[in-house]
């Protein structure tokens, strides 16, 4: 029987376990020009041991900028910042993915620069507020993506994805997931195009199909991830029946020979099968746990073949040393929500381990 402690090959590397760390915005890139900082370092290289870490979400353009103080991948600069985060983690002997996120019309103009704002499918805005470093705003309604502008977001893709590379990661995850751009138009009530790039699956899928195909050209698909959340309603997304859509999506990238597809899981277990049974490659899972955190109990979904491995949250984020945690039974330090997005040292690199 396959366990969550068991190694697998990703990507053309060896992983040491199937536990794996979770992508997760913590809002702390401080440095110049959103360049990650070496405390940044400190706090990805703490949590080496698992299997793969995903970084938090990375803006592949300075548009593609949602929340204060998240890292981008567009400049040189960032490059060699992100540099020292790589070669911290690999000091430890972990393996480092960057995610790619473009959020889409989830933001502020506040938040952007040169006038920019924020942009997606239709400029329908999305019910909710930002946090921004006034406080709390209204989304605003984005401006619509022009054909031109598509095809500039997904060479933007594919521009990031070789700045990862640079800078020393192992391989990219794009995130198609949450409500941001990609997701956006997945989901009908987002785009409510009537060109090629909506109007129906073929269109909905267009957008992810090809930033996936263009990043897989420009590093390797080996190098390459995909997540995504059918049905998530997170940042206002409707999609009443997504399984048609999201095995066309995969049928359409089945191809490209990726490292793996990771799924953020709803409350539907059966799709999460169907999703399982069509997708030909390593398969990832974050699973449904609302409204508790992933836990201990995940690891039985090794076992029992629903996943290849597992993705924790909030628990990697409060227990740097979450595989041995896993393995020992325990104890787990608890997270403290208060510090989860900004702020310094404290909730973030000050968190025990079983060593400590």
């Amino acid at each position: 029987m396959t366990t969550a402690f068991d190694p697998i090959v990703l990507g053309g590397k060896r992983l040491a376990n199937r536990v794996a760390m979770a992508p997760m915005t913590r809002s702390r890139a401080y440095g110049p020009g959103a360049e990650p900082t070496d405390l940044m370092a400190t706090y990805y290289a703490q949590r080496a041991g698992a299997g793969l870490i995903v970084t938090e979400g990375i803006q592949p353009s300075p548009v593609g900028q949602g929340y204060p103080d998240t890292p981008g991948l567009h400049t040189a600069g960032q490059v060699a910042a992100w540099r020292k985060v790589t070669d911290a983690v690999h000091r430890e002997g972990g393996v480092i993915y960057a995610q790619l996120m473009h959020t889409g019309r989830i933001g502020h103009p506040s938040l952007l620069p040169d006038g920019l704002v924020p942009v997606a499918p239709s400029p329908v805005a999305a019910k909710g507020q930002v946090f921004t470093h006034e406080g709390p705003k209204d989304f605003v309604a984005p401006k619509e993506l022009d054909e031109a502008e598509i095809l500039q977001t997904i060479a933007d893709y594919a521009t990031a994805a070789r700045h990862a590379v640079e800078a020393g990661f192992d391989g990219v995850e794009i995130h198609g997931a949450n409500g941001y751009l990609i997701h956006q138009f997945l989901a009908p009530n987002a785009n409510r195009r009537t060109d090629a790039w909506g109007g129906g699956t073929e269109g909905r899928i267009r957008l992810a199909v090809e930033v996936t195909t263009a990043v897989a050209e420009a590093i390797g698909g080996h190098r390459v991830g995909l997540r995504i959340s059918p049905g998530n309603p997170y940042n206002d997304i409707a999609e009443e029946s997504p399984g048609e859509d999201y095995e066309a999506l995969l049928e359409a990238i089945a191809g490209l020979d990726l490292a793996y597809l990771h799924l953020l899981e709803g409350p539907d277990r059966d799709l999460t099968a169907r999703l399982r049974k069509a997708w030909p490659g390593t398969f990832v899972l974050n699973p449904f746990t609302y409204p508790d955190f992933t836990g201990p109990a995940a690891l039985r979904l090794v076992e029992d073949g629903t996943a290849d491995m597992i993705t924790f949250g909030a628990l990697f984020l409060a227990n740097p040393d979450l595989p041995a945690r896993l393995a020992a039974g325990g104890p787990f330090n608890a997270p403290d929500q208060a510090t989860f997005y900004g702020g310094d040292h404290h909730g973030y690199t000050d968190y025990p381990t079983l060593a400590s």
